[in-house]
């Protein structure tokens, strides 16, 4: 089945993409939202690769190396062995500052034999939008286009320059390497000095994930998805992506193709929120820095989503001469949706926010400023949850209440109350108790359908939602309670497709929705676990997990249908509900332990 067989590399400044059989099809250079620089992947022809060649008789194999982002392609035909290293550059310098440039090495280690490959080597600089052409210099390859706008892009390597421009054969007997640099270097590189690179990468990778708790079941996956959410964190700002690619559609041959290479305050603070829990407690201090950062007047509402340089306008643009995946146009850069009102993001916010100094409360940083942001939230919070917004799923039509908006502005409100318990601003706590109480009745009131036996999509509506499931998750309503046990059992009825989970089955602005949402059926599995159906849940959670990549990695959607992987990849949310419901079962199996030792 033809798939998102791709491994991702990244040093948290930027992300690559490599297929199974090694070809790097994706790559933005200096940074992750910059113009593309290899774009195979949204247009087979025009978007440029870098791929490695080998004859029919050599079998493939593709892993990463454990603990790491490092990816291990292995080229083998029994006595001929090599194997292709990829990563990019990331690791302490002696000022304690990373390093981390806008660089894809490509380490060509040599195992036995007399492999042979060549290399097709095509970068299209600027989305391909305009000719790029390719100069062999005594050090260097450099490509260079102009016809658009103008941009260069550096090759360093052991092998023959003129013999990897023009794809001739190459026999390995040793070590070599492949640099590809935005920047021109100063110091010429060496072999040896690029296997320094390696292994001063892959220390960094080992040494963070020793930080990083270790558990009984499912800790593999875990690590996996922990280190895919490191590698869509920008170091510079601390800002989250929500996917490091764009335009992958949802549904093949549709237009449900978005730009992912922003950071949306919701994707990003519920990352987070996992992400300290894990213990790093650094990447939750950089993002919190991110938020003040965006909010200097205390009136200020938020935007859904900002550019990871907290650019504030994202305009949407077509790439028309790109063919899109799969022939699925347009491709598009910049997203609309940031224009649009969305009332959950203060309550997620708020949550993180509270998180970060319930855990961190002696070694928080800007606790002045937190608590301004805390008073503004429920001040823009109080003024607006009674209207109507957009919801958590962007419908691009009309406003609704949208039940899970509602219950993020109780959150809000909840951990607004909490956090002034912390500062012991007592005299805020009764005030604001009036309006979580206000809100929780309004919730009450108009979003649960005694005709479905569950709360709904959206006030006066009979249409379910997977969104509601994260009432219980969010402190709203309890795992036991009769309404939400219902709900889940609805949801499961209504919205359930062979174990995959839509998001919802009401018609949107696009008609229906034919794959499933990804973190949708971890939320269910969740539920299923919360509500007391164990066993079930953990079957459905091994089911999904099959239905990863080869290398554990999952987009934003599945298809119901062929089970193949669809939308922007890897995402964010899908690795971050992964990561809550393998801790789940961790925790479940370590009490089942505990107790059959005791007994």
């Amino acid at each position: 089945m033809d798939n998102l067989n791709y491994g991702l590399i990244g040093n948290c400044r930027s992300a690559a993409l490599i297929s199974r059989d090694g070809s790097l099809d994706w790559c933005c250079l200096p940074q992750f939202d910059s113009a593309s620089v290899f774009a195979k992947i949204l247009d087979q022809k025009q978007g440029g690769s870098f791929e490695i060649i080998t004859k029919y008789n050599y079998e493939i194999t593709q892993s990463y190396r454990a603990n790491t982002a490092i990816l291990v392609t292995r080229f083998s035909d029994g006595e001929n062995i090599f194997e292709l290293h990829d990563f990019m550059p990331r690791y302490h310098k002696l000022s304690g500052k990373y390093n981390a440039p806008p660089e894809i090495v490509r380490y060509i280690k040599y195992i036995s034999g007399a492999p042979k490959f060549s290399v097709q080597y095509n970068p299209r600089l600027e989305y391909a939008k305009g000719q790029t052409k390719h100069h062999v210099k005594n050090n260097f390859i450099v490509s260079l286009t102009s016809n658009v706008q103008y941009d260069t892009l550096f090759l360093y390597t052991s092998f023959n320059k003129n013999h990897v421009i023009q794809g001739e054969e190459i026999t390995l007997r040793e070590d070599g390497y492949f640099l590809v640099c935005y920047h021109e270097k100063i110091f010429r590189p060496s072999t040896e000095k690029i296997a320094l690179e390696l292994e001063r990468t892959k220390i960094y990778w080992l040494d963070w994930v020793d930080r990083t708790p270790t558990y009984k079941k499912f800790n593999a996956e875990i690590i996996r998805s922990a280190i895919t959410l490191k590698m869509l964190t920008y170091d510079k700002t601390g800002a989250v992506l929500a996917a490091p690619t764009t335009s992958l559609p949802e549904t093949i041959g549709e237009v449900r193709n978005w730009d992912y290479r922003f950071c949306w305050i919701r994707d990003a603070s519920m990352v987070i929120k996992v992400v300290s829990e894990l213990g790093h407690k650094n990447s939750a201090r950089r993002f919190l820095q991110f938020i003040i950062d965006l909010m200097p007047d205390k009136d200020e509402k938020l935007q859904i989503m900002y550019g990871i340089n907290k650019e504030k306008k994202l305009t949407e643009k077509s790439l028309d001469h790109l063919d899109g995946y799969k022939g699925s146009k347009p491709v598009r850069v910049g997203n609309a949706a940031y224009k649009q009102k969305q009332n959950d993001i203060y309550g997620i916010l708020m949550d993180v926010i509270y998180e970060q100094l319930n855990k961190f409360s002696n070694d928080i940083e800007n606790g002045e400023e937190l608590w301004s942001i805390t008073k503004g939230i429920v001040w823009i919070v109080s003024k607006h949850w009674q209207e109507p917004d957009k919801g958590i799923w962007e419908f691009r039509g009309e406003d609704r209440h949208f039940t899970f908006s509602k219950v993020l502005c109780w959150v809000a409100i909840d951990r607004a109350i909490k956090v002034a318990k912390i500062f012991g601003k007592h005299r805020k706590i009764e005030q604001w108790t009036a309006i979580e109480q206000a809100i929780k009745d309004d919730i009450y009131a108009h979003a649960w359908n005694p005709s479905v036996d569950a709360f709904v999509q959206s006030y006066g509506s009979k249409d379910l939602d997977a969104s509601v499931l994260l009432m219980e998750s969010y402190g709203f309503i309890e795992a036991r309670d009769p309404k939400f046990v219902s709900t889940v059992k609805a949801i499961e009825k209504d919205l359930s497709n062979d174990g995959l989970l839509y998001r919802y089955k009401n018609e949107d602005d696009f008609g229906l929705p034919s794959s499933s949402f990804t973190i949708c059926t971890f939320w269910f599995i969740n539920a299923l676990f919360k509500i007391g159906e164990e066993d079930k849940a953990l079957a459905q959670f091994e089911k999904l997990l099959g239905y990863s990549n080869h290398l554990g990695l999952f987009s934003e959607d599945i298809d119901f249908k062929t089970k193949r992987l669809l939308g922007n990849f890897p995402q964010a949310y899908s690795h971050l509900a992964l990561i809550e419901c393998a801790i789940n079962f961790s925790k479940k199996h370590t009490e089942e332990k505990i107790l059959e030792t005791i007994s």
